[in-house]
């Protein structure tokens, strides 16, 4: 399974058709309160979100997913337009990051490819 957050519908659905895997693998939410209500249910093998999010923003579910030993091995993508060239995410699970308006649809796929078991 794989979680897509992002609070615009059309990006979301253009990363979760780049993932190359079918819809019923790839879970699309549009705020971090539903990702987590998921999260008790089903942990994906990897997120690819945005961090400014309405409601609680991305940074928020960063900490949240870092707090707890099963989710903080998530690997996560961060999908966005703000520059994190020099970030150094990986302490909350961070992989790697997209800019929205420069990623290929490739990139994505190498992620999935990279970070899941089933590709």
């Amino acid at each position: 399974m794989i979680f897509v957050i992002d609070d615009d519908r059309i990006m979301a659905k253009c990363v979760a058709r780049a993932t190359g895997r079918d819809a019923k693998d790839v879970r699309i939410f549009g705020n971090v309160y539903d990702a987590i209500n998921e999260l008790s249910e089903e942990l994906p093998e990897i997120i690819f979100m945005d961090v400014l999010l309405t409601g609680p923003d991305g940074f928020t579910l960063l900490n949240e997913l870092s707090s707890y030993s099963d989710t903080a091995a998530i690997p996560i993508v961060i999908v966005s337009a703000l520059n994190f060239a020099k970030a150094d995410l990986s302490e909350y699970g961070v992989v790697g990051v997209l800019n929205k308006e420069k990623m290929l649809p490739e990139e994505i796929k190498e992620y999935v490819t990279k970070y899941t078991k089933r590709y």
